[in-house]
């Protein structure tokens, strides 16, 4: 019997022996893995809004979004820091954040980001508009047949 290291778990395959099956089963215990573990993700395509909106209570630094958005979310997101960092290098350029280099609370170097006016602006527009299809979504949830 094989095993193998998935999700920092040793599993057993389910096969006896070498063949085309191994990978058989092999995914099909990755995909019962997925269907029981909770998808932290950050929705596709929300990460900009939930960055502006978190920049909108005040300065962070990246570390500090990144904490603000799972602790605000109670767990439900969680933010990939290499994600995050793409991010604000984006809505910096756009000029949608501003941010200087200060000293955190342990006396380390941190890059803050602040909210400009146009990222309030930016802010509006794409909550306006995820309202607007999160609400279209759970008018077809709700649909009955």
């Amino acid at each position: 019997m094989l095993s193998y290291l998935l999700a920092g778990r040793r599993l057993r395959s389910l096969c006896v022996r070498s063949g085309p099956w191994e990978a058989c089963s092999v995914s099909r215990v990755k995909m019962e893995n997925r269907m029981n573990e909770t998808n932290t993700d950050v929705i596709q395509g929300t990460l900009d809004m939930l960055i502006l909106k978190t920049l909108s209570l005040g300065p962070l630094h990246g570390f500090g979004i990144a904490r603000r958005v799972e602790q605000v979310s109670r767990g439900v997101f969680k933010v990939n820091p290499g994600s995050l960092l793409t991010a604000l290098q984006r809505l910096e350029r756009a000029g949608w954040l501003d941010s200087e280099w200060r000293k955190t609370e342990n006396s380390r170097r941190a890059k803050f980001y602040t909210l400009t006016r146009s990222g309030k602006k930016q802010l509006e527009a794409e909550t306006a508009d995820w309202n607007r299809r999160a609400s279209a979504i759970a008018r077809l949830l709700k649909a009955e047949g």
